[in-house]
């Protein structure tokens, strides 16, 4: 996979064979069936581990905060989820957008919206605010968080990861109806 992901960016995916993948790898081209019947297959499989990646980053900047912290930890999923994207935004491109889900549940179902709706549940449950639906809530703030990383990243020359964090913060606040103080 590591050698897959290395020509893909280099390559891109279309142009990139896969006894190029094994030559990188510096396997026999069985090894490589043994794990994958195709290319789309290693790729599908790169955006699960990018997306896992993803999600450990999450976890981690998450669970620095204290348990009751309902508010430092939706602005660390915020945070951590503008540097991870903006950190590895030309292999998440590779990965999501040179091939889309092959259904539109593709396009929503994955573990960081899980992971996110299963934080504002839990902030939800614990009083700290109140949201109709969860699941939509969070499906809202992670389309977001990438629909506001790829306007700055195209309509920035050096995207201002402080300021557009505490803006993405604020969104998501508002969202889940804390008051800005």
């Amino acid at each position: 996979m590591n050698s897959a992901q290395r020509l893909f960016l280099k390559n891109g995916v279309g142009p990139t064979t896969i006894e190029q993948i094994t030559d990188g790898a510096k396997v026999a081209k069985g090894t490589f069936y043994l794990y994958f019947s195709s290319k789309d297959e290693v790729h599908a499989a790169l955006g699960d581990r990018f997306a896992e990646a993803h999600l450990r980053n999450i976890e981690a900047a998450v669970d620095e905060k204290a348990p009751a912290d309902w508010r430092g930890k939706l602005a660390a999923w915020a945070a951590a989820g503008v540097d991870t994207y903006l950190d590895a935004i030309r292999l998440h491109d590779i990965l999501f957008f040179g091939s889309r889900p092959p259904t539109r549940e593709g396009l929503v179902e994955n573990i960081v919206i899980d992971y996110l709706a299963k934080l504002l549940r839990a902030a939800a449950d614990a009083g700290a605010w109140s949201i109709d639906d969860c699941r939509l809530t969070a499906v809202f703030l992670f389309s977001g968080l990438h629909a506001v990383v790829d306007d700055a990243y195209i309509k920035e020359k050096r995207v201002n990861r402080a300021r557009l964090t505490q803006r993405l913060e604020r969104l998501c606040f508002r969202a889940v109806g804390l008051m800005l103080g």
